[in-house]
């Protein structure tokens, strides 16, 4: 059994927390951004508070953990493992309580690299607990502006796993997905999904624009973030987003498979 203090040793000897990849001048630009309603940093949330690169820093450093101090600008940040573990815990008592009502539910993930299994593994306990996994709006297309201008991306579905691809992406021995953090797809899934006339999710799980965009058209949603993704706890500290779990959200694939079982056995399911 994966007991929380095995699960922290792991979250900081493969750095998921303690000293975090992301770096603090990352995290500032991201602050900076969000300040400025840069929509880059915003990703789907249109916050109604006054935030400010202060203020920012001190949401991040109380539901992160980064250091609040705003003189130390550069070097590595910080996540506190405690505030992860108490975030997996109320993160499992939302897949849990989905469980038992067979609730459908929505997957989606901007970091498919890297994140794809997580989601996958809770897809396949939440199918199997006789909730309904949606994939709406499969194969439609997506314009997304990216650092290289607008791109059309296809909205695709990898065990139940909503990410977009490139088209250059599709060929043989590419990623399974591209990196994104736009809202744009989830907005698209949800649209899908409602003009078929078929289920809506009450609840989605993911990361990025799909937790932002999601929490903002008033679904439940709930996800992962690392310290450069204030969207996500502003979210949640104004009450759009349900659950967001700081986490280093770029290590290796591998890294998160513990994560898996930990919630699981938290939400009273099994793999």
């Amino acid at each position: 059994m994966l007991t929380p203090d095995r699960l922290r040793a792991h979250l900081v000897a493969v750095r998921l927390a303690g000293v975090v990849a992301t770096t603090r001048e990352e995290s500032l630009r991201s602050y900076r951004l969000f300040a400025a309603r840069d929509p880059r940093a915003l990703i789907g949330i249109d916050p109604e508070g006054a935030w400010g690169p202060r203020e920012l820093l001190g949401l991040m450093a109380q539901r992160c953990g980064v250091s609040a101090d705003p003189r130390y600008t550069s070097g590595p940040d910080a996540i506190d493992p405690e505030r992860t573990l108490a975030a997996l815990d109320a993160f499992a008592g939302r897949i849990g309580e989905a469980a038992r009502r067979g609730a459908p539910v929505l997957f989606g993930t901007g970091h498919p690299q890297r994140l794809l299994g997580f989601y996958a593994g809770l897809a396949d306990a939440l199918s199997a607990a006789g909730c309904e996994v949606l994939t709406p709006a499969q194969g439609r297309c997506v314009d997304i502006l990216t650092r290289f201008g607008l791109r059309t991306h296809r909205l695709d579905y990898v065990r139940g796993v909503a990410l977009v691809r490139e088209p250059a992406s599709e060929r043989p021995g590419c990623e399974p997905g591209a990196h994104s953090h736009s809202p744009l797809p989830v907005r698209v899934a949800l649209d899908a999904a409602a003009a078929a006339g078929g289920p809506l999710p009450e609840l989605v799980v993911g990361d990025h624009g799909w937790v932002c965009g999601a929490g903002q058209l008033g679904f439940e949603a709930i996800g992962l973030a690392d310290t450069d993704d204030p969207a996500l706890f502003v979210g949640e500290a104004e009450g759009r987003v349900s659950v967001v779990v700081p986490v280093d959200d770029a290590v290796r694939s591998s890294y998160y498979l513990p994560l898996i079982r930990y919630v699981l056995n938290r939400a009273c399911l099994s793999q």
